[in-house]
């Protein structure tokens, strides 16, 4: 809280506030006019000066590819590919061309499409790396360019066979109105990106488009359309992902087409980047048939120098002082000394010296607050010792009222421990280890106490019966229907056998609805559950699954297969129907989970764990041993977790039979 002299002073401060607010906002308005103009100029002189930049060693590259494409050579051995003494010569003569090339790299792709790539790493190979197919996506570059009527195309893509992403040339090999193939080169993108777009200025963002909008190179990889040559880029892939507005994105549409009708000057426009109005300068490069793109924020950029502006503001700030220095000294003499001696003396009886003098009675204002201050210290006096005595009669009955809860608190702890003892000793993990040993491993984590998810297992001979259950809510509440799930899971393989899970499901649906079906329970309380079943048949190498809402997920290390249970879960209002999926056991690991798993918050931006990501994790982690897939699973989810707080019950049942 202000005092009075802070109160002085903040009432200086607004009144001059009040005078030096339209002076300084026609001083700004001046600073943002000569801040645009100048800030249009640096725009446009750093675009050309990155486009020059990027120009010529790109298009030196494109050149030397283009000469290889249209070597005598080179057409010679395309026009006949079974002329062995045409491709030596045509491989002699390509690596002269690989020596000048920046990345010592060159490649070409036969009318067959037969791929060669030969770089530095290796020697010298005449030997195709791969064959191209129509029907791979990885290879629509090499056909949108035999089909294409141009003579070339720049594109960034990522080749999965030979493990690089780069910024790829591609070159058309003709002889007449025929193609022959494609010869070309590339550019490493992490180099180019370094080479080309890095820039220390701030408030610069420097990005290459192709004349689609489709970005080619961008600060941040995750917006370059890779392989947009043959492949058309998404929303956000595009220049026209960053802008905020329909009208904005026709606008830089305009724009590009005046940049591309007079390439000799620069473009520019304002839009919305990043949720701020930022300056946006084109500049084209017919040759490449891209467009250097800068995107400036004038604000962030040092455009003028603010040495001036700092001056000015010091020049304030010590007119400003000065007048509250003098004002303020005048406040203290006038009023604040009068008030801190009446002051002193209210804290005196504060503290309960009653008897303290008040100071001398004058005709004046604070002379009235010192007779009415005096009056109230008399009452507060007699009010102060019966309230007194009140309260100590109010403790002695709080005293009380808090052992009683400390009592009853710690009972109910003592209940929920007893309950987890309890919820524990059901789950079949001796069981387990002695049946199954080092094929399994279980991860049970409960979000309270006691929790709502809980696993079965049944020996059949050699064989067995697997199981995951995830009854609705978790704490007490989920534990007490885990009590009722398990009842009526037992009830049913009793009835069906261990052999059928889906039989077993819908036995257990029907029991649960017995159950259920006299008691009258609040709408709002589930009693629904999700479970999966697995009957491992080790004799026929076969899984029989079957689930409610739930999935099996297999993994041989290079992919991961989902079988996906029926749609509605145990217990719900429509009845569900629940078949069995039949699956081989050999080279595969197989994990059952409840969705507390793929629910669990964390990350950058705190989404869920996702399928997606859970099913890379297993197809990273299939081959090793079950144990180390334990520790595995159990580290990824506490890193992506970080410090949010557990969000369900979790629980991940895996095997493995050879």
């Amino acid at each position: 809280m202000l005092g009075l002299r802070g109160k002085s002073l903040v009432a200086l401060l607004l009144s001059c506030a009040l005078a030096l607010i339209p002076a300084a906002f026609i001083a700004w308005q001046g600073v943002e006019t000569v801040r645009n103009h100048f800030g249009l100029a640096y725009a446009r002189n750093h675009t050309l000066l990155h486009r020059e930049q990027i120009f010529a060693p790109v298009s030196r590259e494109l050149a030397l590819a283009s000469r290889l494409a249209n070597s005598v050579v080179t057409r010679r051995w395309l026009s006949n590919l079974d002329d062995a003494a045409a491709r030596d010569l045509f491989f002699e003569e390509a690596e002269g061309y690989r020596a000048d090339l920046r990345d010592h790299s060159y490649f070409v792709a036969d009318s067959q499409g037969h791929y060669y790539y030969n770089d530095s790493k290796a020697p010298v190979s005449t030997t195709p790396r791969y064959t191209t197919a129509p029907d791979k996506a990885s290879d629509n570059w090499y056909y949108a360019t035999m089909r294409s009527p141009d003579a070339y195309n720049i594109n960034v893509e990522l080749s999965a066979q030979l493990k690089i992403t780069n910024v790829w040339f591609n070159v058309a090999v003709q002889d007449g109105g025929r193609r022959l193939g494609v010869v070309g080169t590339g550019l490493n993108l992490s180099k180019f990106l370094n080479d080309f777009l890095a820039t220390n200025e701030s408030g610069v963002t420097p990005i290459i488009i192709d004349r689609n909008g489709a970005i080619q190179a961008h600060p941040d990889t995750r917006r370059i359309a890779y392989g947009s040559v043959s492949e058309k880029a998404t929303e956000q892939q595009t220049a026209f992902g960053l802008l905020g507005s329909d009208a904005e994105r026709a606008s830089l549409r305009t724009a590009m087409a005046a940049a591309e009708a007079k390439p000799a000057n620069p473009v520019d426009l304002w839009a919305t980047v990043d949720g701020k109005r930022q300056l946006l300068v084109l500049a084209y490069i017919p040759d490449l048939r891209w467009h250097v793109l800068s995107i400036v924020d004038l604000r962030a950029a040092q455009v003028i120098d603010p040495g001036w502006a700092t001056q000015a503001l010091i020049a304030f700030v010590l007119l400003l002082a000065a007048l509250l220095i003098v004002f303020g000294y005048a406040v203290e003499r006038l009023v604040l000394k009068p008030l801190r001696r009446l002051q002193q003396s209210a804290q005196a009886i504060s503290a309960g010296r009653y008897d303290t003098a008040l100071p001398d009675e004058t005709d004046d204002e604070i002379g009235e607050l010192s007779r009415a201050f005096g009056a109230m210290a008399a009452k507060v006096q007699t009010h102060t010792a019966e309230l007194e005595e009140r309260v100590r009669e109010r403790t002695k009955e709080l005293q009380a009222a808090n052992s009683s809860m400390a009592a009853a608190h710690k009972q109910i702890d003592d209940s929920i421990d007893y309950a987890s003892l309890i919820q524990r000793a059901i789950l079949p993990d001796r069981q387990m280890v002695q049946s199954l040993g080092a094929h399994h491993f279980v991860m049970w984590h409960p979000r309270d106490v006691v929790g709502g998810d809980f696993y079965v297992f049944l020996p059949d001979g050699d064989n067995c019966l697997l199981g995951v259950v995830d009854c609705a809510g978790h704490g007490v509440a989920g534990a007490l229907m885990t009590m009722l799930a398990r009842a009526a899971i037992d009830h049913a393989i009793k009835e069906v056998g261990a052999r059928d899970p889906a039989a077993i499901l819908a036995r257990t649906d029907a029991a649960m609805r017995a159950m259920l079906r006299d008691t009258e329970m609040p709408r709002s309380l589930a009693t629904n559950m999700d479970a999966g079943l697995v009957y491992v048949d080790r004799a026929t190498g076969l899984a029989h699954f079957a689930g409610a809402k739930m999935s099996l997920y297999a993994s041989d290390g290079v992919t991961t297969q989902e079988f996906p249970g029926g749609r509605r879960a145990l217990g719900e209002r429509r009845l569900g129907e629940y078949t069995n999926i039949v699956t081989e056991l050999s080279g595969r690991t197989f994990y059952m989970i409840t969705d507390g798993v793929l629910d669990q918050a964390g990350g950058e931006h705190g989404y869920g764990f996702g399928s997606r990501r859970f099913a890379e994790l297993l197809q990273s982690i299939a081959g090793e041993s079950l144990q180390d897939q334990a520790a595995a699973v159990e580290q990824a989810l506490v890193n992506y977790r970080g410090d949010l707080p557990q969000r369900d019950d979790i629980t991940i049942l895996s095997f493995r039979f050879e």
